[in-house]
């Protein structure tokens, strides 16, 4: 029976600019987290799934970011949301529950009796509602939300067997070498406070180890002096695993959409897959028009109130303009995330591509792609304050910032 007095807190984690590299240059300037998908950073689709928790009391993103970048955007979406988001910084990566257990005092402030874990560079349609109740149901300690992948994807991620019946995670092993299972872990759970319990077990058994004078074995050494501190405590490797098949953790498997993202590739993609799912739960996010007094809107576009856009422009499938966009006439934009401040000059042609802050696409010119989101150069990225001339052809080419560009390039990486 859940009582009216019941409190559940969400932890996201959002890392640190350590992790970035994959991301360049778009990390430059700003933290992956808050690189907008959509319109909307990377964090916030996450903390806007959690926002329909019932008798959720407050939000905190973990990582180890500098708090003055995020200062902003917490204040601004407690504030839009009428709930407290708090920002805790690390003082050093402490693992996925390591970070958790770190913070064990002001998560349980509120004494809550239910902890929900995301990671932010997951993109998917947060069943979290649904999944607290399942997580009821089965009374363990945890459950994780999974998914079914093709076979041949499998491998690049946790993969897990469960009990077709009871739903019970039973094995779970991180990127095995060998084919396991289709089920892998989407990195979202929720958990009792039990979970803590759990952590500072895994740290306790290091520290005896460590404290042990003859250290008896060549593992147990290694594990504490090089690999770890012992106050690094990863998840899936020292938690899921251990407990699997000891009747604490169970599985919530989703049937919608699931990506990682890892490179700018697939935040083109998971900008498209979010822009989908306005469409089913807040329509009026969404740009509409017919080239009559607006510019023509073709499938899911997201256009920032302060971006002035041509009406003689065609724009989408899946574009998102961010603050004071400039779209000159006859431009056309398809499968493109443009920055904030860029200009794109009449009749240019932007397919497959991310614009960076300030750049400005002259007239004519085409910025495009294959838009492949898992090969290197499958989509075009250029940096912050590009310029590309009248009548340039950009084709799968990352462009470093500060650039002015006045030939053609194709598959190029332009330092």
């Amino acid at each position: 029976m859940e009582s009216s007095d019941e409190k559940v807190v969400a932890v996201i984690m959002v890392g640190g600019p350590t992790k970035g590299t994959r991301f360049r240059p778009l990390s430059f300037n700003t933290p992956k987290p808050l690189f907008p998908l959509a319109g909307q950073p990377m964090v916030h689709h996450p903390i806007s799934a959690c926002k329909r928790i019932p008798h959720l009391a407050q939000i905190f993103l973990i990582g180890f970011y500098e708090e003055r970048e995020f200062a902003l955007y917490v204040s601004s979406i407690s504030n839009e949301l009428k709930l407290p988001v708090r920002y805790l910084k690390e003082d050093k990566p402490h693992g996925s529950a390591g970070g958790l257990y770190y913070f064990r005092d002001l998560i349980m402030e509120d004494n809550p009796s239910q902890i929900f874990l995301l990671n932010c560079d997951v993109c998917c349609n947060f069943p979290l509602p649904d999944m607290l109740e399942a997580h009821r149901s089965y009374g363990g300690m945890g459950t994780m939300l999974v998914i079914k992948v093709s076979a041949e994807s499998a491998n690049q991620f946790g993969e897990l067997v469960a009990d077709p019946i009871t739903k019970e995670l039973l094995h779970y092993t991180e990127k095995p070498e060998t084919f396991v299972s289709d089920l892998i872990n989407c990195g979202v759970y929720v958990f009792t406070p039990d979970i803590f319990t759990a952590i500072r077990d895994v740290s306790f058994q290091r520290e005896d180890r460590a404290n042990m004078n003859h250290v008896s074995s060549f593992e147990s050494h290694l594990s504490v002096t090089r690999a770890h501190p012992i106050d690094f405590v990863r998840l899936d490797q020292d938690i899921l695993s251990p407990l699997s098949g000891k009747k604490q953790l169970y599985t919530y498997e989703t049937t919608d959409f699931w990506e990682q993202i890892k490179t700018p590739g697939m935040s083109l993609k998971c900008s498209g897959l979010y822009l989908v799912q306005f469409r089913f739960i807040s329509p009026n996010i969404l740009a509409d028009g017919d080239g009559s007094k607006s510019a023509t809107i073709v499938g899911d576009v997201y256009v920032h109130p302060s971006a002035k856009v041509h009406p003689s422009a065609k724009i989408g499938p899946n574009v998102s303009l961010s603050a004071n966009v400039r779209v000159g006439a006859g431009v056309r934009l398809i499968s493109c995330i443009i920055l904030d401040d860029v200009e794109i000059n009449e009749h240019a042609l932007v397919i497959n591509s991310i614009v960076g802050w300030k750049s400005s696409i002259g007239r004519w010119s085409r910025v495009q792609a294959d838009g492949d989101y898992n090969a290197k150069l499958g989509i075009t990225i250029l940096g912050e304050a590009v310029t590309v001339e009248d009548e340039v052809v950009i084709i799968n080419s990352i462009v470093l910032p500060h650039k002015i560009l006045n030939v053609s390039v194709q598959e190029e990486i332009i330092l």
